[in-house]
């Protein structure tokens, strides 16, 4: 019965495994931060923030308080500026 068992169990499929595929974010494509407005990289590496399948970018990790302030604010105002750059950009 034991070995049975540990055939059934090292045969079965391992759940959350490292390379299991997560939901891809959608990207941050702006080249600031929504809530400063600086430039991404002046401060170092941006910090990324996840917020409803989103990929959020900020200057810096302070920002993150601002953004969950009013989140909706600054999603409206990323939605914006992407269709304003793809207006520029077809």
């Amino acid at each position: 019965i034991v070995g049975a068992l540990l055939a059934a169990f090292c045969g079965a499929p391992l759940v959350g495994r490292a390379d299991d595929a997560k939901p891809k974010l959608k990207p941050y494509t702006l080249k600031t931060c929504v809530v400063s407005g600086d430039k991404l990289g002046e401060m170092g590496d941006p910090y990324v923030f996840e917020y409803e399948g989103r990929e959020i970018k900020f200057c810096c990790k302070g920002c993150v308080k601002d953004f969950k302030k009013d989140p909706a604010k600054y999603i409206k105002k990323i939605e914006e500026e992407e269709a304003k750059a793809k207006k520029a950009n077809p």
